[in-house]
């Protein structure tokens, strides 16, 4: 970078870092929140193209972490932020896109909700139907045409978990179901494979 140019790039980092408060400060007198944004500073004074950073938030405090994503997700509208890190939330929380990379081949490729969709196959619900007997409940659940699996959650709460044929969805299904038999469907929840279950499942 040309000289002349250094001033106004440091002061623009300060700015975009967020590093205003603490500029008069030596570095090692910084908390470690602190030193990974002079850390993101370094890295981005000669405005690369591309920004590679590898695990920004250890070590930090919940507050620091939450900044630190907020300041990555902001250069990401502008550059290219590829984003090393076995923290999987961390990923989910600041990636668009995600690989998984396992002995050194690509096993996945796009973004969480996809990853998950993907390893999951099929659509599983967990429901709860109350004012009818558990076992009729659960044969005529086992009996819809877009069910492939039904199970007891808790069969003492009429609690139940339904996974759907794949590429089918028995939402519309169970609430029909519900109507025609006079039930109280008072749960119907949508359940998400994590994206850490995703990764295991992947790399094991």
């Amino acid at each position: 970078m040309p000289k002349s140019q250094m001033p106004n790039r440091v002061r623009e980092m300060v700015r975009v870092c967020g590093l205003d408060v603490e500029k008069h400060k030596r570095i090692r007198e910084l908390s470690k929140g602190y030193r990974q944004r002079v850390g993101l500073a370094q890295a981005m004074i000669h405005d690369p193209n591309i920004l590679v950073l590898d695990e920004p938030t250890t070590g930090l405090d919940p507050n620091q972490i939450v900044e630190i994503r907020e300041l990555i997700r902001k250069l990401g509208k502008e550059k290219t932020v590829i984003l090393s890190t076995h923290i999987l939330p961390e990923v989910e929380a600041t990636c668009d896109r995600i690989l998984i990379i396992n002995n050194g081949r690509i096993v996945a490729d796009g973004t969480a909700a996809t990853l998950r969709s993907q390893a999951q196959g099929q659509q599983v619900l967990h429901v709860r139907i109350e004012d009818g007997a558990p076992n009729e409940i659960f044969n005529a659940i086992s009996s819809l045409p877009s069910v492939a699996v039904a199970d007891f959650l808790d069969q003492d709460h009429n609690r139940f978990e339904i996974q759907s044929k794949p590429e089918a969805s028995s939402n519309k299904a169970v609430f029909q179901l519900c109507v025609q038999n006079n039930w109280t469907l008072s749960e119907m929840i949508p359940f998400e494979t994590k994206l850490e279950d995703v990764f295991r499942k992947l790399t094991q």
